[in-house]
């Protein structure tokens, strides 16, 4: 710790402050880290990492996407060419030879994404992969940034990688023909009566009299559609891409190529695809060309894989509601550190809109007063189409502003370097959360600092805290406000929304009407839910995860 420390003054003029050095030993402890965001856990981050490597350990610093993996490690070059040690770091794209080389320096940035990936590409060892020799020299020790986003949020999506299915042409028409039967079939049958869709989760399902209208619209097909089992989940796929799979909120359209949304960052998921024709009859509905089929070669969770590592540590500022779960499945424990300075942050009361649009218009209007006092804004949206439309709304009251969201992740440094700016107005979806760092000018902090209005529907109160939190760090000045509306709460798609009892939902239906505190409980409420459902998920998804490894190897055998 002490060679870190006069590494560090000697490179960049920084000392480490007490509070970053406990962080760095807990996390060489072996133990989760709560540090509220702007208290320095980059720094403490990389200390624990050189200190680690210079005892010879490989470590794989694991960031929260591509762009924060490349910044990390060229901000650390420095320091540890200092201390006489080599980093690296992991893009997307790379090839096999270039990751060899970056996974054989000493410490080494990259998203669990492509580390999972890698470790699944190793262990299939397929000819003309360039895994043939590892690429990695084994899992010794990971440090976690944003620990709780990888070992929760993203935990409920299987990493799956596939291989293209040799077909003939007359084979791939046939499957065509049975997705293009399976959406006409779907466009026949009606919401409510003979489908229902699941809450909080992109999925539909046939209700009895759903199967029975099934089995005679198909009467007059052959093949699959004569067995009711794979005629039932022919259909619920196709219901499910025609009307729970929405264009802007859970994919985009580039290049008539289907390109999947992380529900949880707001960012396209590179790679990422659906499996059992949910792809196909997606494709088929925004009238992209076919993917060719593909069959699964191998899976794993971030569950399963980050419990392989010898040592794994990890920092958030949002930890604790967690902390049992993770000491549960992961066997880490969480320490809190306590701010380094008081926080000046002023929370105003949640308020309510009757309807999205009132809501944009007022969002506007409170942007353009703020801004025209020089103080910078941050508003949080849920979909590309929400930050869109407030986008409109804002040029409309001729509000200057900037606007982040998937359709502009090439420009995300350049639109966080300017966010802090005085008067800058920034529409962001969750790519403005997690670890974001938006430095105010001299002039914005005289203003008053940054303000955050949070329009986000979270799944999680870990979610909110993470947005809220670009406001007023460091011991600086800022505020922040919540603003609900009525109608989303109200809507199927809202998380948790229909799981609320008879009296709690006549309560949230006339939230406009009910004090602010009592607001709070209500959305806090449905998070609540929604927190269970993903934990018995994610317990789920790891069970799962467990026999799929059992049977394959069953099947090596």
């Amino acid at each position: 710790m002490a060679c870190v420390q006069a590494a560090l003054h000697r490179t960049a003029g920084w000392h480490l402050h007490p509070l970053q050095m406990l962080a760095a030993s807990h996390l060489l402890d072996q133990h989760l880290v709560e540090m509220a965001t702007g208290e320095g856990k980059t720094l403490a981050m990389a200390a624990a990492a050189c200190i680690a490597a210079m005892a010879g350990v490989p470590v794989h610093v694991v960031t929260a996407n591509d762009y924060l993996a490349e910044r990390d490690a060229q901000a650390l070059q420095a320091l540890a060419g200092t201390l006489g040690l080599r980093v690296g770091h992991v893009a997307p794209g790379m090839a096999p030879e270039a990751r060899r080389e970056a996974y054989g320096r000493d410490i080494v940035f990259a998203t669990a994404r492509e580390l999972a990936f890698d470790h699944l590409r190793d262990g299939l060892a397929l000819p003309g992969s360039g895994h043939e020799r590892p690429v990695l020299r084994g899992l010794c020790m990971a440090l976690l940034d944003e620990a709780d986003s990888i070992l929760l949020d993203e935990a409920v999506v299987p990493l799956v990688i596939s291989g293209s299915l040799p077909e003939k042409p007359a084979q791939q028409a046939a499957r065509r023909a049975v997705w293009w039967q399976a959406r006409q079939l779907a466009q026949a049958l009606d919401k409510g009566t003979h489908f229902e869709l699941q809450s909080g989760q992109p999925d539909a399902r046939l209700t009895e009299a759903g199967q029975a209208e099934a089995a005679r619209l198909a009467q007059a097909l052959d093949g699959p559609w004569r067995r009711p089992g794979i005629r039932h989940e022919l259909l619920r796929l196709a219901l499910t891409a025609q009307h729970a799979l929405h264009r802007d909120r859970h994919y985009l359209v580039r290049d008539r190529r289907i390109e999947l949304l992380d529900q949880l960052t707001g960012r396209v998921a590179v790679g990422r695809a659906w499996t059992q024709g949910l792809q196909a009859l997606v494709e088929l509905k925004e009238g992209c060309p076919p993917s060719p089929p593909a069959d699964t070669l191998a899976q794993i969770t971030f569950q399963r894989f980050f419990q392989r590592y010898w040592h794994l540590a990890g920092l958030s500022g949002t930890l604790r509601e967690a902390r049992g779960e993770l000491h549960e499945v992961y066997g880490l424990r969480v320490r809190r550190i306590p701010l380094r300075r008081p926080s000046l942050r002023q929370d105003g009361p949640t308020r309510c809109f009757p309807s999205a649009e009132a809501r944009w218009q007022a969002v506007a209007a409170t942007a353009s007063h703020l801004q025209s006092q020089g103080r910078p804004v941050l508003i949080g949206t849920d979909t590309v189409t929400d930050s869109e439309c407030l986008s409109w709304h804002l040029a409309r009251q001729g509000v200057p502003h900037t606007v982040l969201n998937a359709r502009h992740d090439r420009q995300e440094a350049d639109i966080i370097a300017q966010a802090g700016r005085a008067g800058q107005v920034t529409v962001s979806t969750r790519m403005a959360g997690r670890g974001t760092d938006i430095s105010l000018d001299q002039a914005a902090l005289t203003a008053g600092g940054l303000h955050v209005i949070h329009c986000q529907r979270n799944e999680s109160r870990r979610m909110d805290r993470q947005l809220l939190g670009r406001a007023a760090r460091q011991g600086q000045p800022g505020s922040t406000e919540t603003w609900i509306c009525s109608a989303n709460l109200q809507d199927s798609h809202t998380i948790g929304a229909p799981m609320l009892t008879a009296c709690s939902s006549s309560v949230t239906a006339s939230v406009a009407r009910t004090a602010s505190w009592w607001r709070r409980v209500t959305v806090q409420l449905h998070q609540w839910i929604e927190e269970q459902r993903q934990s018995a998920m994610r317990r789920h998804l790891l069970k799962q995860d467990r026999q799929w490894e059992v049977r394959a190897q069953q099947a090596r055998r």
